[in-house]
């Protein structure tokens, strides 16, 4: 039975989001617009649960991405300013993976900055 609330949610899709990303040794952070996945994934809690059972989550994550660089502004010298991050061309709920999602139960906002924001309008 899939209750009647989760068919007000949206999809698991991509999405425009405000992003940042910042580097060690550059004193900006860079704030964007770039393409993310985010929607709601059907999941299933069993009702029996055994220490021998192993239960899969499955979260709304990137199936195909192109990569695409930037340049952070005012780094110094000997420190490279380009960082490189994942667009979402199309999403899948499935097994959250680590080394390309943040899968944590509560996490910064995408666009979370630690140093100085910088923006680029119209990326």
């Amino acid at each position: 039975i899939i209750p009647a609330q989760s068919y007000l949610l949206q999809p698991c899709a991509p999405i425009n989001e405000t992003v940042s990303v910042e580097k060690e040794g550059c004193p900006k952070c860079l704030v964007f617009q770039t393409t993310i996945c985010s929607g709601h994934c059907l999941t299933k809690e069993p009702v029996y649960k055994s220490p021998f059972s192993t239960i899969y989550q499955h979260v709304c994550t990137y199936r195909d991405v192109r990569y695409e660089t930037v340049r952070l502004p005012d780094c110094p010298a000997g420190v490279d300013p380009h960082v490189t991050y994942p667009v979402a061309l199309s999403c899948d709920c499935s097994l959250c993976t680590m080394d390309t999602s943040d899968c944590t139960i509560e996490s910064l906002t995408p666009d979370f900055c630690m140093m100085q924001r910088e923006f680029i309008v119209d990326y």
